[in-house]
């Protein structure tokens, strides 16, 4: 395990599971089990799992100008974001280019959690705040436990009264197992899922319950990596593996913009006081690439860093590559130039592998996106 200063309070379970806990974020985090990512993938798509994703980092942000100034740090207007409604967003720097995304939970009237993964977000938000009416508190106490998959909400609705109605991007606090939580109608895979937030000393009991009383649903304990799998299905992006601070570009400075990357819709409509706002409207129309789906005509996976190639010219990157054992497709999500991306777009996969592929629009599982959103 990497030397860190975040220490997951599942720590112990991850280890019996075969884990041989890999940094990320600052914190030990379960990569991969010694059991096989192809099940996990499987029992998120049709039944359910439950993944540890303490290693996000949880930023409170409390005061009269906290809505204020996350309405200026992020692309939201966080004065539509009423108690127990969250939010996507993202974060760019002065340059107009993305820094970081993040889901906005809003707690009370002048209350806010922030969530964000590997970008600066925490950073700014502690710039942002200096001589300001906000508090800011990093917590790393509170863990995160995602369930994730089809039977996520039927577990939950024996333990939790009225979790069905809770709305897709809504939270509430309840109990769970007798242990203070909070659920939100969030995740990274695609499927209906919900993440649990509780005191680290709650996290072992409740994941080892969920576990327990979950058996007969099928649900079980998913490694990290196999949301790679699951994203690369569902078109989520993950910092900075499918940014140019992991694919640069020649003689430029790293950083995307929104136009690039797929991620203008989390500028609210009419919006212009963010930081960047500036810049990421004027660099509209001046793409140098589109974050774009490959379908590879092969029986496995591509490789991170495999290139793309049209009529003897590269095209593209492949930055999140998947085999999917229920769908017997190779898919993957790539950086790709933008007379390229163009669904049905013939292409050349080199390297990992030697495959023909076709450019494909994403996301590739449930387009219309009606199992995330599901009512009932």
């Amino acid at each position: 395990m990497a030397h860190s200063w975040r220490i997951s309070a599942l720590r112990d379970r991850h280890l019996a599971l075969g884990s041989t806990l890999e940094d990320w974020n600052g914190m030990g985090t379960a990569w991969t089990y010694s059991s096989d990512l192809a099940d996990h993938h499987e029992a998120i798509r049709t039944k359910a799992g439950l993944m540890d994703v303490s290693g996000l980092k949880k930023v409170h942000y409390v005061g009269p100008h906290a809505e204020s100034l996350l309405s200026y740090a992020t692309t939201r207007d966080i004065s539509k974001v009423y108690p127990g409604k969250s939010v996507y967003a993202c974060m760019l720097n002065e340059d107009g280019k993305f820094a970081d995304d993040c889901v906005i939970y809003r707690t009370g009237p002048n209350a806010f959690m922030v969530v964000h993964g590997a970008g600066n977000g925490h950073e700014m938000l502690v710039r942002q705040a200096a001589g300001r009416q906000v508090a800011v508190l990093f917590d790393d106490d509170l863990h995160d436990l995602s369930l994730q998959g089809p039977l996520a909400v039927e577990f939950l609705a024996e333990h939790v009264p009225g979790i069905r109605d809770l709305p897709y991007f809504h939270h509430v606090q309840t109990t769970l197992f007798g242990h203070p939580v909070m659920i939100s109608r969030t995740g990274y895979t695609g499927e209906r899922g919900y993440e649990i937030f509780c005191k680290a000393a709650d996290a072992p009991s409740i994941w080892d319950t969920i576990l327990e009383k979950g058996r007969a649903l099928g649900i079980v304990p998913c490694a990290f990596l196999a949301l790679d799998w699951l994203r690369t299905e569902s078109y989520l992006l993950f910092f900075p593996y499918d940014n140019s601070e992991m694919y640069p570009f020649a003689q430029e400075k790293a950083g995307d913009t929104l136009w690039e990357l797929g991620l203008d819709f989390t500028v609210s409509p009419g919006k212009q006081d963010f930081r960047g706002a500036h810049e990421h409207y004027r660099l509209q129309g001046q793409e140098r690439f589109k974050i774009f789906g490959v379908l590879i005509d092969a029986p496995l996976a591509a490789e991170p860093g495999d290139t793309l190639w049209q009529d003897g010219k590269q095209v593209g990157v492949i930055t999140c590559p998947m085999y999917s054992r229920l769908t017997k497709r190779s898919l993957a999500i790539a950086r790709m130039d933008t007379a390229s991306a163009v669904h049905g777009t013939p292409l050349r996969v080199k390297g990992s592998l030697e495959a023909s592929a076709i450019a494909h629009e994403m996301p590739f599982d449930d387009p219309e996106k009606k199992k995330r959103t599901a009512k009932g």
